[in-house]
């Protein structure tokens, strides 16, 4: 079952880079944007009671590319879509987008991806401060799931045991 597992991985590692090197699916949009889309989903999360996640990373990151399969795999989509507006920073070459980095505690030099976490009114909540996302290939999708539900914001009602009320 292990190998079967390592394998999957692999496949998936193999398909991210080629992703990545042909650049046919860019996560990330131009650098540009950066900021009208933060703006656009500071507006969207104040009006659904959402919160805010910022993605920051580059196309060319195996990592992120990774990252963004363990988004939109169906139980986090779920949970991302339910919970977050979801923001995807490009940082360039490590040269685009540092000063909004910097705005939300983001060492990009501890390597990307890196992740926020905003209020529905824009407070930061949270900053990844090492690099606990930047190896995600070595993570399973449980760990973004562990990570989305932690930082998802409350429901009054809902149960604890609960994963998605």
């Amino acid at each position: 079952m292990k190998t079967v597992k390592l394998f999957v991985l692999a496949t998936l590692l193999a398909l991210a880079a080629g992703t990545a090197n042909s650049a046919t699916h860019d996560i990330y949009p131009d650098p540009s944007q950066a900021k009208a889309d933060l703006a656009a989903a500071l507006k969207t999360a104040a009006r659904t009671h959402r919160r805010v996640l910022l993605d920051f990373g580059g196309n060319w990151c195996g990592d992120c590319q990774v990252l963004d399969l363990y988004f939109h795999d169906a139980h986090n989509k779920a949970i991302l879509d339910k919970n977050f507006v979801l923001v995807e920073i490009n940082i360039g070459n490590e040269d685009a987008n540092l000063d909004l980095a910097a705005k939300y505690g983001i060492p990009i030099k501890n390597g990307v991806p890196a992740l926020a976490v905003l209020s529905e009114r824009g407070t930061l909540l949270y900053s990844q401060k090492d690099h606990q996302f930047s190896a995600m290939r070595t993570m399973q999708s449980s760990s973004v799931t562990e990570f989305l539900v932690k930082w998802r914001p409350a429901r009054t009602g809902c149960s604890i045991i609960v994963v998605d009320c």
